[in-house]
């Protein structure tokens, strides 16, 4: 297995994946607040830093391109990926309990 302990670029690269995939969640799914808009950016950045590297794996296995792109690229996709993806499968948890959870008028 590859190690991308310690190498600056690939940190460098995964929070740059991490903050763009952060960011694009909140542009596809509005926040209704700040305190939204930060935990959900706070949510996207840790979840692409801590998962982009097995996610970029992922991907590229997948999609059969592991030999075409760098390290850095490979981590920078799965931050990108992690991050966004965190955000869409929590805050439509979120949202689903704020709709059919308790104190629900509807």
């Amino acid at each position: 297995m590859a190690d991308f302990g310690n190498d600056p670029g690939l940190w460098a690269a995964k929070g740059i994946g991490a903050a763009a995939g952060a960011a694009v969640s909140l542009i596809y799914m509005l926040p209704k607040g700040k305190r939204e808009a930060a935990s959900r950016f706070f949510t996207g950045l840790s979840c692409g830093l801590i998962f982009g590297g097995p996610a970029g794996l992922w991907i590229v296995t997948k999609l059969d391109i592991a030999g075409s792109l760098s390290g850095a690229e490979v981590m920078l996709t799965g931050s990108a990926a992690a991050s966004l993806s965190a955000w869409w499968a929590l805050g439509a948890v979120v949202r689903m309990a704020e709709r059919y959870g308790r104190g629900s008028s509807e």
